[in-house]
């Protein structure tokens, strides 16, 4: 969709988190949030017997956890398809709808720019 360069510096850093979580961890998924006041929180998959958490999802339960009222933008990092309506949700429920969500390859390329709405 769009050189990764041409991001903004802050879109940039999440998405390099997110894929740095994702190689660093050998997950399917890496995701980074930025809350409202550019605090990051980063994620891969969990994948337990009990417990099944896509990154984007465990990204925004740390951002709560920590007291984060409000996210900027979200970037998810995967080979797969497009996040799912659930982390959409997740991330609208703490950002809002018009909350940007970056979708990008492995290779850090975004594919896709969606919104939470």
């Amino acid at each position: 969709m769009t050189d990764s360069t041409a991001l903004d510096p802050e879109d940039r850093k999440i998405v390099t988190l997110a894929r740095a979580a994702r190689a660093r961890n050998g997950v399917p998924e890496g995701a980074a949030v930025r809350d409202d006041n550019g605090r990051t929180y980063v994620a891969g998959t969990v994948d337990l017997p009990s417990l099944r958490l896509s990154a984007l999802r465990t990204a925004v339960a740390m951002a709560v956890a920590s007291g984060a009222k409000s996210l900027e933008a979200a970037a998810v990092v995967s080979e797969g398809e497009s996040p799912g309506d659930g982390d959409l949700a997740a991330v609208r429920d703490l950002g809002g709808a018009g909350t940007p969500v970056l979708v990008a390859g492995a290779d850090g390329e975004v594919r896709e720019r969606l919104t939470a709405g």
